[in-house]
């Protein structure tokens, strides 16, 4: 798995926990909602920290709570 894809899974399995649509994720975290349909449909590729960071704030976690899951250990080098 690739990091762009260990990020969306990640953040649409923390949505469908908390039962948050598009449009509530984005008002909590100030991150509009196109932003976040282009992580979760593909357009953005390399979202910055800055925006997962905002995320996470609303979604009411950390950045540790949101990278520390066995898919980001295990992720493959993405320089070969």
């Amino acid at each position: 798995m690739d990091t762009y894809t260990a990020v969306k899974n990640r953040l649409m399995r923390l949505c469908e926990e908390r039962h948050m649509a598009i449009h509530k994720l984005a008002m909590e975290s100030a991150v509009p909602p196109s932003t976040i349909k282009n992580i979760l449909y593909g357009k953005s590729v390399n979202p910055g920290i800055v925006t997962i960071k905002m995320l996470c704030d609303g979604l009411g976690i950390t950045l540790v709570e949101f990278f520390d899951t066995p898919e980001f250990r295990e992720l493959e080098q993405e320089i070969k």
